[in-house]
């Protein structure tokens, strides 16, 4: 297949699922678009004008499945001829290359990023083991005895990589994906500009947060902070290294045949329950979680009890009708009584520890603060029993009030992560749509508006037909 036509077609499906997955963006970069070839070839003649790039001789060790040289290290089976060899752990098949291309001088610039880095102490790099990883490549690299072995292999002969842009004044030449791809972040915000520095600000660069998976933390913590420094431009602010998803402990792989598939996963449970999973479970971007139907089972039910069951109990009409002839206390003024102490705690704390989590990049544990307060509002509707003929209709109130707040700051806080469903929660509480920012989740901060009764959060039937 044309290599166009293919790339095409991925697009396509990559936008589709975006949107299936209820995810917004401002900008969706093609590396084949005209924009950008036109920023790559001007951030080329940047980099050559300074001195930064050079023709050389590279040699190493080539995957052609990977696209990419591989250490020498990684490599066993090596033969006397040194013709050809596998890749450790992966018995990838590689072959001995010798070639001429153009060189980044990455050599130039590692004391720098290390500095930058070691100035901004551990907020620069998270989860902190990625940190740690990047500041001893970073120091192996400066004490290289031969720094310009360390010298980044920018370009591909013409006849052997075809597919990619053109080398300015060098059509022999092919560039490669370490310039190509990385200056695709740059794309996305209008590199290049008019000038640097304040037009650069002005279109969103630098950013505060990228985000990239722990398998390329060598390309987006040293290569582009390297071209960044070269350019004369910022560093992106922090960077977010994410783990993997794995099935049955392995990585995703085609070739193996187990990818987790998101179509049908939404299909199955609707994107908001999958969304919450991912966050639920995968939200700590330290170590790799394995993808498992059973688990997306199991945590859907259990935001669909929390969420969906306690929204049902707290409006159904017998304690509607029991509450109604009361008028409602400012959550101040509820006592703590009927074993509502440790929600009332958790209720003053729980927006405010959310946001910490969250400026952490801790965000299975801003979740399970969520859902420690809906277990609490839970235990409490159980306890207290507020629908009960013993229970008088002001303790009964007392008790919807703070379950209501349960579920107001739960739905404001959850709204990045079940955007629908704590649109539908908010709404069905009568909340003000100007009263759903993150600071309006602390203790008391709004009222709520008309309650309506009964309405369903979750599909919860269609649920059980998947188990």
């Amino acid at each position: 297949m044309d290599p166009q036509k293919f790339v095409d077609e991925l697009s396509v499906h990559f936008r589709n699922l975006t949107k299936k997955a209820n995810i917004s963006n401002t900008h969706f970069t093609r590396t084949t678009s005209r924009q950008h070839i036109h920023a790559v070839q001007h951030l080329w003649k940047e980099l050559e004008a300074k001195g930064y790039i050079y023709k050389g001789r590279h040699e190493g060790w080539y995957s052609v499945s990977d696209e990419t040289f591989i250490p020498e290290k990684q490599i066993e089976g090596i033969r006397p001829t040194r013709k050809d060899g596998v890749v450790e752990h992966t018995d990838e098949r590689v072959f001995w290359y010798s070639e001429e291309n153009y060189m980044f001088r990455l050599s130039a610039f590692p004391g720098h990023i290390y500095e930058y880095y070691t100035a901004r102490r551990t907020d620069a790099i998270h989860p902190r083991t990625q940190a740690l990883d990047v500041h001893l490549m970073l120091q192996g690299l400066m004490h290289s005895l031969r720094p310009s072995f360390n010298d980044l292999s920018i370009s591909r002969p013409r006849s052997r990589l075809s597919w990619g842009i053109p080398v300015p004044g060098d059509p022999e030449q092919t560039i490669y994906v370490w310039i190509d791809a990385l200056a695709a972040y740059l794309t996305s915000v209008g590199y290049p500009w008019s000038s640097t520095g304040g037009d650069g600000i002005a279109a969103g660069w630098p950013p505060n947060l990228q985000v990239i998976g722990k398998d390329i933390i060598r390309f987006h913590a040293l290569y582009f902070p390297a071209m960044l420094q070269a350019l004369g431009l910022p560093l992106p602010v922090q960077l977010l290294s994410h783990a993997h998803w794995t099935v049955e402990r392995a990585k995703m792989s085609k070739s193996v045949g187990n990818v987790a598939d998101p179509i049908k996963a939404i299909d199955d449970f609707g994107i908001d329950l999958v969304r919450y999973y991912l966050a639920r479970v995968g939200g700590r971007f330290q170590d790799d979680v394995d993808w498992s139907q059973d688990q997306l089972q199991k945590h859907s039910k259990e935001i669909i009890s929390l969420l969906g069951n306690l929204f049902m109990r707290a409006t159904s009409d017998k304690l509607m009708r029991k509450v109604s002839t009361v008028k409602a206390r400012e959550l101040s003024l509820v006592s703590e009584s009927q074993g509502s102490k440790a929600l009332l705690q958790s209720l003053k704390t729980l927006a405010p520890k959310f946001d910490g989590h969250l400026r952490k990049f801790e965000l299975a544990t801003a979740v399970e603060a969520v859902v420690a307060a809906l277990s609490e509002a839970n235990a409490l509707m159980t306890q207290a029993a507020p629908w009960a003929r013993e229970t008088s209709p002001s303790v009964a109130a007392d008790i919807q009030a703070l379950v209501f707040e349960t579920l107001r700051q739960s739905g404001i806080l959850l709204q990045p992560i079940m955007p629908d469903t704590a649109t539908l929660l908010l709404d069905s509480l009568g909340l003000p749509k100007d009263q759903r920012t993150t600071a309006d989740a602390a203790f008391g901060r709004s009222g709520l508006g008309e309650v309506r009764p009964g309405v369903r959060l979750f599909d919860m039937g269609s649920l059980n037909l998947r188990a």
